[in-house]
């Protein structure tokens, strides 16, 4: 395999570069490599990748482009939460953290790329696959896990709500599950994965270096549909004969279907969720103490933004998850989340509201109408 010098950028914690392949195309490769924070993006990781995608939408010479990570612990454990945390904290009380708010607007529309990239798009996520990470992998057009897959969309734990076009992605899911997912943040393994569509092939870890080797040695022709369709089958031979746990997920669905019920009235779900805490199964139990610990303002946001971006097209879904994201830096939860997470550590958030029957309707609508300058930033997707 030959590979072009590969570029540093965003310090280093970007890597740039292409394969050259057996015929007259490359394909493009972008490394996250931050490994001591577990590949969580910052604004400036997030820029690098978003201008080398552009650029390369235009170049007749690259064929598919590979998204993966330095090191097997974690492809992307989320977005730069401390980041954010600080813009809020730097910003006086009612005002819009404009840092923070970029950084939202940045990674929607980075994700947004992805989901309508003109080429085929690889994303190799082994390891934790978290919040932005799974912003990343959801609209790859191959989606590869592998046995030591961890994806979750935990965000209504730290006062957030499952983002970068979750709310659509989650809401899409078969039987609900998304709603399931969307509220519990329960972590997914490879099968779950492939369950519910977040995945499209599942190959063993070690067999990466194999994979860049297979797309090197093969002639790609510059046909998006048929290069997607030649790497669907290099994948598939990769993954011949590969043994992946049980799906928690699968086995647990009728029992998760009974919790959600029609998926109409959330505190019903909420209770119902609440009460598997002193299931058997650790799995279930998990789920349960995380409902329960979450924030209410978040299982309510999440809530509301899946049924809102069910139907919904893609870019409207992002602008939609903007107001809220940056009406989340203007709240208390958000903030008191990240404090008691990430930053003081002591895991003891104090939530206002403090349970789910005192949020109401217009606490949420106050989330999704943050003042902003100008036009949303996002009004040119389409």
């Amino acid at each position: 395999m030959s590979a072009d010098k590969e570029t540093g950028a965003a310090a280093g914690a970007v890597l740039l570069g292409t394969l050259q392949t057996a015929g007259a195309h490359r394909f493009g490769r972008i490394t996250l490599n931050a490994p001591a924070s577990l590949n969580a993006l910052s604004l400036a990781m997030v820029e690098a990748i978003d201008a080398q995608l552009e650029a390369w939408t235009g170049d007749a010479g690259i064929a598919g482009v590979v998204i993966d990570a330095t090191g097997e612990k974690a492809f992307c454990a989320g977005g730069d939460i401390v980041g954010l945390y600080q813009s809020i904290r730097s910003t006086p009380r009612g005002e819009v953290p404009r840092e923070a708010a970029h950084f939202f607007a940045r990674e929607y529309r980075l994700d947004y790329r992805i989901h309508r990239y003109p080429k085929p798009v690889l994303c190799w996520g082994t390891g934790i696959v978290m919040g932005g990470g799974i912003g990343l992998l959801a609209g790859a057009s191959h989606r590869v896990v592998t046995p030591t897959s961890r994806l979750a969309m935990p965000e209504t734990g730290i006062g957030l709500y499952p983002d970068v076009g979750g709310s659509a992605i989650l809401a899409r899911m078969p039987q609900r599950l998304g709603l399931y997912l969307g509220l519990t943040g329960a972590s997914l393994n490879a099968a779950d994965a492939l369950f519910v569509g977040l995945a499209t092939h599942a190959v063993d870890a070690g067999q990466r270096g194999a994979l860049l080797e297979a797309i090197a040695r093969s002639a790609w022709s510059g046909d998006a549909d048929a290069d997607r369709q030649r790497l669907d089958a290099l994948l598939a031979d990769l993954g011949q004969g590969l043994a992946l746990p049980d799906s928690p997920l699968r086995e647990h669905a009728h029992r998760i279907a009974a919790s959600i019920g029609s998926g109409d009235d959330l505190p019903a779900i909420v209770s119902r969720l609440r009460a598997l805490q002193e299931d058997a199964d650790p799995w279930l139990a998990k789920a349960g103490k995380a409902v329960a610990a979450a924030s209410p303002t978040s299982l309510a946001l999440a809530f509301a933004m899946q049924q809102r971006a069910r139907d919904l097209p893609l870019a409207d879904v992002f602008r939609l998850e903007w107001l809220a994201s940056v009406g989340c830096c203007l709240h208390h939860d958000f903030p008191e989340g990240v404090r008691a997470l990430l930053i003081d550590k002591d895991k003891q958030p104090r939530w206002n509201p403090a349970t789910l029957d005192a949020v109401t309707a217009r606490h949420l609508e106050d989330h999704l109408a943050p003042p902003r300058d100008g036009a949303h930033p996002l009004a040119d997707l389409a």
